[in-house]
């Protein structure tokens, strides 16, 4: 049987997974769409975080895409006006925490975001201007340790208020054209 691949646009509040044997009930991706048995997500994006998610039926490719160094973009509405030094500290690589240990991130791209994108509304509002002003900044990283992203824009002094990836290797957010899951033939 060949196997079978998906795109989605995964919204808040939902975890990346399929099966969740803690006690505490939890939004899984089998809910959002009738996905053929040996489904997975290639990669995560954590419960807070949204945008795109690739899906298969294939391990194998999972694994290649997962460590292969693919490029991800991320945009980040963030907590206050960033600066072009934070840009730049993101840009050389800064130093986060990972499992009690200090890492030191790869240099990457980072940019900020003159408009504000136009994603769907999230379902758990974020906050109002009464609370100071936010600005959007994109990140494309070929790495992914655990939270990385959120950690490397809090090591320059600018919490996420909204994560949205955008962009994995060719494949973006505009391939779904407007849908919320697509099926597609290929994600490399």
């Amino acid at each position: 049987m060949p196997h079978r691949h998906f795109i989605l646009f995964k919204p808040y509040g939902y975890l990346s997974q399929f099966k969740y044997e803690l006690k505490r009930p939890k939004k899984l991706l089998g809910a959002l769409y009738d996905f053929p048995p040996g489904t997975m997500a290639v990669g995560r994006l954590d419960e807070d975080s949204e945008g795109l998610l690739m899906l298969t039926t294939d391990g194998k490719l999972s694994d290649f895409i997962c460590s292969s160094g693919i490029e991800k973009e991320y945009y980040l509405q963030v907590d206050g006006i960033i600066t072009p030094q934070a840009i730049n500290q993101l840009q050389n690589g800064v130093e986060i925490g990972f499992e009690g240990i200090r890492y030191q991130t790869l240099p990457c791209q980072a940019r900020l975001i003159e408009e504000v994108p136009n994603f769907p509304p999230r379902a758990k509002k974020i906050r109002d201007e009464r609370h100071g002003p936010t600005s959007w900044v994109s990140v494309t990283v070929n790495e992914g340790k655990f939270r990385q992203v959120r950690k490397m824009l809090s090591a320059v002094g600018f919490p996420v208020l909204r994560l949205v990836r955008v962009r994995i290797g060719n494949i973006s957010l505009d391939s779904l054209q407007g849908a919320t899951v697509k099926e597609v033939s290929n994600l490399t």
